[in-house]
């Protein structure tokens, strides 16, 4: 009797990052996406976690885009034995030779740093999850294919890319292997996006993946020219401030879709003609992708907005901090959650500044700086250092690649009938949730599935799936806010809390109050480690 088809989640269950998804016929083993964790540090230390799987026995990987939440742990895959194709659109493709490089450059320039800390002297060095050349290598890999044509990513299996309308080169994956028939999503764009055509997609399959970002919210319609006025009276009340405009930026997609909006309130005299820093190399290599795919791209009008003289890409460490002194502009640096790059320096420059502003325009997951501060902290530690917040902060949702719940429905619908489930994927508990009441309303004929990170499941043609394997217990404590950031959150305040005890011997007795309770914790700990050596040396 032939093997059923499999499904196993790596990644991206019950969290919205670390997509990869391992589908299994007979010896053949196919990915769809192999990407990072983000988010909280418990989170992203996933990353280094063993693959539930063998590099050396998956014969390909079908890329939906470019982002490294679902790129991000190619190289790593490639240096552990993986040396099967890469496939994707030729768009993607372009990106991936900039995203993966950045990526590895990142890696060895933190292990770097955290090795040279003198707290670690004598210590093991740390390694990096892998490095630049591992990133090269893993591009190298990459077989570009056209949307809306099959092919054989492996032995037995046959595939699709359907337009998803997220960024540039994204994609849905349809696949078809052992007689059934599935839809992954990948991550889908909303209707009426800037540069993209609205997703598209076939009818009628066995089992469909569907993420479910926003699965618990519903957005207003606004169209590019409405959501425009929305950011230029961003702009104009950033400016009105007297300080600089900050927007925390992901270089890919979202930086291009702000300077289309900003050039083209440049041009109309809508904003006065400040200067408009794009602070990340990441992002100026991203935007000479975008001019190289320019014919493919909808809103340009046979102009080429990101060469406006108003824009300066910022490419050099030093440029970057000579922004220190100026006020009265806009900067976009990355990361977009605020976890890295260059934003974490100018965050630090600005935000303890009532002048200053900070425009958030995309999704912050938990545990993220960015959640953080958009969650209303009046304190934040960033590289160390204790930061008030006494910056505007300020929010725009209408710049999401990401479809709403209502979009999402509607995807969901287009794919019926679905004759056995509909995994939501790539969601927090609350969108999750939410999606799986309202999608079975739209697919009346398909069970749904909220699966877990490390779970198995068997894919039937024609009826529901069957879980084979239960899901991974160790990882469910990771997702969400995580104790680090709450010892943030309490770092920052302590000095402040302790000078409002005024007689020097009470701060001493708060702080030997506290020093109390850590050690009856370690105590405690220490006694359930004797307890269970014990009980083992007595079953023994």
């Amino acid at each position: 009797m032939t093997q059923p088809l499999t499904l196993t989640l790596n990644g991206a269950a019950r969290t919205v990052t670390g997509s990869c998804h391992e589908f299994v016929f007979g010896k053949t083993r196919v990915l769809v996406d192999c990407g990072m964790f983000q988010g909280s540090r418990t989170l992203e230390g996933l990353n280094a976690s063993p693959f539930g799987f063998n590099p050396h026995h998956v014969d390909a990987v079908v890329l939906t885009h470019a982002h490294i939440d679902h790129s991000g742990l190619l190289p790593r895959l490639v240096a552990e034995g993986f040396s099967g194709p890469i496939w994707c659109t030729q768009a993607t493709a372009d990106l991936l030779e900039y995203m993966l490089a950045d990526s590895g450059r990142i890696h060895e320039a933190d292990t770097a740093r955290r090795n040279r800390r003198r707290d670690r002297a004598g210590e093991e060095p740390f390694e990096p999850l892998y490095t630049e050349a591992d990133a090269m290598a893993a591009w190298g890999l990459c077989r570009p294919v056209e949307r809306e044509e099959w092919f054989e990513p492996a032995p037995g299996f046959r595939a699709r890319l359907w337009n998803a309308g997220h960024i540039l080169g994204s994609a849905s994956v349809e696949m078809e292997a052992g007689g059934t028939r599935v839809m992954c999503s990948g991550d889908i764009g909303p209707d009426n996006k800037a540069f993209h055509p609205d997703p598209e997609g076939p009818s009628g399959f066995d089992h469909v993946l569907c993420e479910s970002t926003y699965g618990d919210r519903r957005r207003e319609r606004v169209t590019i020219e409405a959501r425009r006025k929305v950011l230029e009276a961003e702009i104009r009340g950033a400016l009105d401030r007297g300080g600089n405009l900050l927007i925390p930026s992901f270089a890919l997609e979202r930086t291009q879709e702000l300077l289309l909006d900003i050039v083209e309130l440049l041009r109309a005299k809508a904003i006065p003609p400040v200067p408009v820093f794009i602070d990340s190399p990441l992002a100026s290599h991203a935007t000479d992708v975008f001019k190289r795919h320019a014919a493919e791209l909808e809103d340009l009008h046979g102009s080429c907005v990101f060469t406006h003289p108003q824009l300066h890409f910022v490419e050099s460490v030093q440029e970057s901090i000579r922004l220190n002194s100026v006020s009265g502009a806009i900067i976009l640096a990355a990361s977009g959650m605020c976890e890295g790059g260059r934003i974490r320096h100018h965050l630090i420059h600005n935000l303890y500044r009532r002048e200053a502003t900070v425009l958030f325009v995309g999704y912050q997951a938990a545990g993220t700086l960015g959640r953080v501060i958009l969650d209303g902290a009046q304190r934040v530690r960033i590289s160390g250092q204790d930061v008030h917040v006494r910056a505007s902060i300020r929010r725009i949702d209408s710049y999401s690649a990401h479809a709403d719940q209502s979009e999402l429905l509607d995807w969901v619908a287009a794919r019926a009938p679905i004759h056995g489930s509909v995994f939501l994927v790539h969601g927090e508990d609350s969108g999750l949730e939410t999606m799986r009441q309202l999608a079975q309303t739209r697919a009346p004929d398909a069970t749904m599935v909220v699966p877990s990170i490390g779970e198995t499941w068997e894919l039937p043609a024609g009826a529901p799936a069957r879980r084979t394997k239960t899901g991974r217990e160790d990882i469910a404590q990771s997702l969400g806010h995580d104790w680090q950031n709450a010892y943030a959150s309490f770092v920052t305040g302590l000095k402040r809390d302790l000078g409002r005890i005024e007689d020097e011997k009470a701060r001493e007795e708060a702080l030997a109050q506290m020093r109390k309770v850590l050690d009856s914790y370690a105590a405690h700990r220490d006694g359930r480690r004797r307890h269970a050596a014990e009980k083992a040396s007595r079953e023994r």
